[in-house]
């Protein structure tokens, strides 16, 4: 289990290096000059070359995303071209917020969904089937910001009990989290219902019911247990896709989170803030699917076997 773990840990430094390359590349070919946009357009030529100088931009691509990867190795992902900030402490003051969100996120979409699509497979084509799963299908399909919006005007206009945006206190994530909350349960729902029928059919199953073993103790046990492998890569495949796909949602909210941050340094042609940003979801990202790869071997000791 230490060498893979190792294994896919060292995998993260080729991962990193192509990512980095494809969004310098992009960013590199994006129309835009971030000098005039951090001197402004009345800036003398002389200012100009004195600063392409210094950020080395007058150097070929190669050498600039070279000089990149250096800089990377020790850590040091570059100074802001906005702020003349550490992009390093410009993230690690965002990161909090978006994590924040994203587990609240994930925890009310866990408590909504496990148990409706658990239900809904135990009743298969009853009217609570059919309801949930009508319901589920209409909140995949609602988009984020419109239901946050509608979540603003019903719970903080209307009523009174809730912030409407901003950040602080635990009562600032319940509208943003129940945001993203609703897709994720419509979606890790729907998973849960199709993995469990597709358990609670196997030959096990029965024979378990034939030897008297309890309901509960069939249902906790053996179905749902081996039925969390697909549930578990959905999570994080959800995790990890809310830790980059929060903007519009921190956007409503006005939290100021890290996918804020990097539209803004996008639209600024602030390209150390945009790699930066970009490689933290990366590492991230890397690190929910070795977590989940972990899991795996948890619930299903064959896997767990396959490892060593």
């Amino acid at each position: 289990m230490a060498k893979y773990i190792i294994k896919r840990i060292l995998m993260l430094i080729p991962v990193i290096i192509g990512v980095a390359f494809l969004v310098f590349s992009i960013l590199s070919f994006t129309p835009g000059d971030p000098i005039r946009i951090i001197l402004g357009e009345e800036a003398t030529p002389e200012a100009i070359e004195q600063l392409t100088m210094e950020l080395g931009l007058d150097q070929p691509l190669v050498v600039q995303f070279f000089r990149y990867l250096v800089r990377l190795a020790q850590g040091d992902l570059g100074r802001s071209y906005i702020t003349n900030r550490p992009v390093f402490g410009e993230i690690m003051n965002a990161l909090p917020h978006t994590i924040e969100l994203t587990i609240w996120s994930v925890a009310i979409g866990l408590v909504i969904a496990i148990p409706v699509g658990v239900i809904s497979a135990l009743k298969q084509y009853s009217l609570l089937d059919n309801i949930s799963m009508v319901i589920t299908l209409i909140g995949a399909a609602i988009p984020n910001f419109w239901f946050g919006l509608l979540l603003m005007l019903l719970f903080s206009l209307t009523l009174g009990l809730l912030p409407s945006s901003g950040v602080g206190t635990p009562l600032h994530m319940i509208l943003p989290a129940l945001t993203l909350g609703t897709t994720n349960a419509a979606i890790i729902a729907r998973m849960t219902r199709s993995s469990m029928l597709e358990v609670i059919r196997q030959d096990y199953i029965r024979t378990a019911k034939s030897k008297g073993v309890g309901r509960g103790k069939i249902i906790r046990k053996h179905a749902f247990r081996n039925a969390s492998i697909p549930i578990v890569t959905v999570i994080g495949l959800q995790f990890g896709g809310l830790l980059g796909g929060a903007v519009l949602t921190e956007t409503v909210f006005s939290i100021p989170g890290l996918g804020i941050l990097m539209v803004n340094a996008i639209r600024q042609m602030d390209t150390p803030m945009v790699l930066g940003s970009i490689i933290v979801f990366t590492i991230l990202f890397c690190i929910i699917n070795l977590i989940v790869d972990l899991l795996y071997a948890f619930l299903d000791p064959r896997i767990k076997a396959a490892y060593k």
